[in-house]
């Protein structure tokens, strides 16, 4: 019976970009984008649950941590690149439909995702480009 690489295995194996940054970056970089997405998408939920803000403009903001939540297992779970792709275009989509809809209302709460938003446009991209390259 074949043993199955390890997630840290089967990541470092995979053909990735020059420009691709460093394992250890992830960590720091997502623990300071959680606390920003913390803050303001648990403002923008409680101004809803609060009928401050239209329930609606909370949608994007939940579809954006459920597509942030299933990127994880959808490529370390089961190593589906493809799956993966998708998903953070949908993390990217979702988020600028959260800015625009947030902006006239609680502007500094799109103004915050300002980190998240560079951070996400150059996963997409990077995920885009190791799904390329591993087809």
């Amino acid at each position: 019976m074949k043993k199955s690489k390890s997630t840290f295995d089967w990541y470092r194996a995979l053909k990735k970009p020059s420009w691709a940054p460093p394992p250890w970056l992830f960590g720091p970089v997502w623990t300071v984008l959680y606390i920003l997405i913390f803050i303001s998408f648990g403002s923008v939920i409680v101004r809803a649950w609060q009928g401050y803000i239209p329930l609606a403009m909370a949608l994007p903001f939940i579809l954006n941590l459920a597509c942030n939540a299933a990127f994880t297992p959808l490529q370390f779970g089961l190593k589906n690149n493809s799956l993966a792709a998708i998903d953070i275009v949908l993390v990217l989509v979702t988020l600028i439909w959260a800015m625009i809809a947030v902006h006239p209302i609680v502007s500094w709460v799109a103004y915050m995702q300002i980190p998240y938003l560079l951070w996400v446009g150059f996963a997409t991209i990077l995920q885009l480009t190791v799904t390329y390259l591993n087809r």
